[in-house]
């Protein structure tokens, strides 16, 4: 009778070196850059499933979360121009984009009054007349309305630039933000840490190690992030790694961090429109060895209107125990990109069919992890939950 590592991987043939890996992650020892780089290189997407699945396991069950959320997106104009972005439109172009002010954006929060959402997740574009004492009045004006409502605002990218408009630190600006409303940060604005990447990318915003700074500096204060990768466009496998190592670093020193979010390089209407999209065999191989090297991070989240229904849902048995939330079509920024989801939206019965279908358990969470509800003994209408791919 097998047992251990060889039953997790039977009907896998390996070599000595992906074996040892293999007996590193089964007996929780960490595994190093050069580990992770062979992964990428060697193993096959039946080996990194199985070792990621047990992980996963081992870490949360079956247990897969999703939480009831909106977005607010203040603007597409930006100040930067990133070559990857779908999104935004340049200041001097500014008619043709959006600026919404703060009556209008409290207006939509308002549009949910008595419907059970926990968070507002806001970000936008970089624009140069939203500043912090705006932000601020934005953050006062939505907790004065539902003090009950999480928000989860501004990535890395914006605090860098408003916080250095203000003539403020990180940790003063964060400070103000806090004292009207701010709960916690999103973990967008890191596409690749590397230079040698971000100078051909996104070289004008924030480089990585001020992102990491912004991060540091929120978990110092008590807030807990997110973080995120931009992969499958230009960079190597060791790029990716570097870029987890960091994060990984930075985790061990402040676990502040809750979850990673690999988000898929899409390429419609942007300037890297000839660099091609990775295959769904590299996506599943990117969400399995994030849960096998970021060993210090709780969850591994899969955003759903990136990938598409069906493959998030395919992520489900590749490290992945998150899902995102029910979000309301409140995003353009992967539907801008040509994103699978043009409109993306669920209901908690679609989101809760969607985890069921593939047998784990359904649980709504609110943005800190705790439990709202465990749906897995819960009877849900029965919705065509792929209506819409």
């Amino acid at each position: 009778m097998q047992t251990g590592i060889e039953a997790i991987l039977k009907g896998n043939r390996i070599s000595e070196d992906l074996q040892q890996i293999a007996d590193k992650i089964y007996n929780k020892q960490r595994i190093s850059e050069e580990d992770a780089v062979l992964l990428f290189e060697k193993a096959s997407l039946p080996f990194l499933g199985a070792l990621a699945n047990f992980v996963r396991e081992r870490m949360h069950g079956d247990t897969t979360y999703f939480n009831r959320n909106f977005h607010i997106e203040p603007t597409n104009v930006c100040v930067f121009s990133c070559n990857f972005c779908s999104y935004s439109k340049l200041y001097a172009k500014r008619d043709e984009g959006w600026e919404l002010s703060i009556d209008q954006m409290l207006h939509m929060v308002k549009k949910y009054d008595g419907v059970p959402v926990t968070e507002v997740h806001i970000v936008g574009g970089v624009h140069p007349k939203m500043d912090l004492q705006f932000f601020a009045d934005l953050l006062k004006a939505i907790k004065d309305h539902r003090p009950g409502l999480h928000i989860k605002a501004f990535t890395a990218v914006e605090y860098d630039y408003m916080f250095r408009k203000a003539k403020v630190s990180a940790e003063e600006g964060l400070k103000i933000l806090i004292s009207h409303g701010l709960d916690s940060i999103p973990g967008g604005g890191a596409e690749i840490f590397h230079p040698e990447i971000r100078e051909k990318i996104c070289a004008d915003k924030v480089d990585g190690d001020g992102w990491l700074n912004i991060h540091a500096t929120a978990h110092k204060l008590g807030l807990h992030s997110n973080a995120t990768m931009l992969y499958g466009h230009i960079e190597q496998y060791w790029h990716r790694v570097d870029h987890m190592s960091r994060l990984r670093n930075l985790q061990d020193e402040t676990k502040g961090f809750q979850t990673f979010i690999p988000l898929k390089f899409r390429n419609q209407d942007n300037d890297m429109s000839n660099v091609a999209e990775s295959t769904v065999v590299e996506d599943m191989k990117m969400y399995a060895i994030a849960r096998l090297f970021l060993d210090n991070f709780p969850h591994i989240k899969a955003y759903w209107p990136m990938l598409g229904r069906h493959n998030a849902q395919m992520t489900l048995s590749f490290g992945v125990n998150d899902i995102d939330g029910t979000i309301d079509d409140t995003t353009k920024i992967y539907s801008m990109a040509g994103s699978e989801e043009q409109m993306p939206t669920m209901t908690t019965e679609q989101l809760v069919a969607l985890i069921k279908q593939v047998n784990r358990k359904p649980v709504e969470r609110d943005t800190l992890y705790n439990v709202v509800k465990d749906y897995s003994e819960v009877t849900v209408a029965e919705e065509a939950v792929f209506s819409s791919n």
